[in-house]
Order: structure tokens, then sequence, then C-alpha cells
């Protein structure tokens, strides 16, 4: 029985010729993973991960500074893969991306190849809104309300937001190497917390998100500046 391609093989086989001049690289694991490189160099290689026996794949396309992804999807069309993996390699926007790949999801963040601070927390801000709206739980509807709320808020919207088990914290520097200031926020069933800590609620709980993030505003050292860029150790 012939042994099973190399994932960067099997990818060229389905690829009808679009990946014939763009390298597709193997990874220490050939059966299950492999990259393609962007000519953009704020785009970090789309990683592809095959999910056997499933056979369905996977795909990841990271911005280069901080590492969060641009782009991700499923999808059991190698083909699509192929298709998706070219534009991501030739520079093609990200929605034009989608266009030729209808499976890949786009998660909101945008753009920024100069790694403008104030941009980036733009984008990672679009991201938590889209990942909110995006949610398939049972407490999609509070989180998102919580998320709104605090976009909302100019005070909270000027810092860098993120995310740890669900609990949203603010940062003065972006990644990849934040620097926490304020309270953090979380959503109970129909609830929301504001703790001075990860995963606390000692600052009380309220009805609404409004009441929450209020809280969380009063709470915020005075004198912050604009965010800065989070530096590679």
């Amino acid at each position: 029985m012939p042994a099973s391609p190399d994932l960067a093989t099997a990818l060229r086989a389905q690829a009808e010729g679009c990946l014939d001049t763009v390298p597709v690289t193997a990874s220490s694991d050939p059966l299950r993973f492999a990259s393609v490189a962007s000519i953009l160099p704020h785009r970090a290689p789309l990683q592809i991960t095959d999910w056997s026996p499933e056979q369905r794949w996977s795909i990841r396309g990271e911005e280069s500074f901080q590492g969060v992804p641009l782009i991700d999807g499923w999808t059991d069309d190698l083909a699509q893969v192929a298709k998706a993996a070219r534009a991501w390699h030739d520079g093609a926007a990200l929605k034009d991306i989608r266009q030729v790949a209808p499976f890949v999801h786009l998660t909101g963040r945008f753009e920024v190849p100069d790694n403008d601070p104030a941009r980036l927390t733009e984008s990672e801000w679009q991201g938590m809104l889209q990942q909110a709206a995006d949610l398939e739980t049972a407490w999609q509807a509070t989180y998102q309300n919580l998320i709104e709320a605090a976009h909302a808020e100019s005070a909270l919207r000027a810092l860098y937001p993120f995310t740890s088990q669900w609990v949203l914290r603010f940062s003065t520097t972006t990644r990849p190497d934040l620097t926490i200031v304020g309270p953090s926020l979380t959503t109970n069933d129909d609830t929301y917390g504001v703790g001075r800590g990860f995963i606390t609620q000692d600052l009380g709980v309220f009805a609404t998100a409004q009441e929450a993030v209020a809280v969380a505003v009063r709470r915020l050292p005075s004198g912050l500046g604009p965010v800065t860029l989070g530096t590679h150790s």
C-alpha cells in the first residue's frame, strides 16, 4: 500500500496548478501541517492543518507582529484551501480571499502594515466585536452586550482589549507584551461582574452591561496616555 502523501504534496495535487510557483512548506509533522508564505511582510505564513481521518482541513492566517488571526476557517474541500493559500500568498485583500474561497472566515480584524498602535487597538476591538457576534453559545447575547457596551465607552475603547477565559481586560500596550490596567469585566448567566483581579467580581455584580462598564471606567487610573506597541521579549 503506498504511503500517504504529505500535506504539502496533497495540497499541490488538488490545486489545479494555482500553487505551481508558490512555496508550500512542510512542517516537522508533514502529514498534518503545511504553510504558505505571503509576499506581504506583515502576514505570517498561512497555517494549514489536516484533521484526518475526518477529511477536513483548517487554515489560520495571522498578522506577523502580534500573532493574531486575520482569517481562519474549516472545509472538507482541499482545492478550496489551495485557492485561499494562493490568494493569501499573492497579497489579496482579506475580503477577496473569502470571495475566491467562501469557507474562509474573516475574524473582523483588519491589516495594519505599519503596526500603528492606535490602528492595532481599533482592529482588535473589531475582532472582539466580530467574535462576540459569531459565538454559538447559550451566553452569546450576554457576552455580546458586554463587548458592545465596553466598546461604546470612549475611555475603554482607547485601551487595547483582550480576553482570557472570556474575561474582558484592558492594556496600555498591544500584543505581544500586554500591560494590564483597570478592572476586569465578566458575564454571568444574565448579570455582569466587575473585579480588581482575574475572574473576580469584588467590585460588584450588575443587572446591565452598561452599569458594569460605568464602574470599570470609574476605576481606571488617571493620566493614561495613548496605547503603545508591546515589544517582543
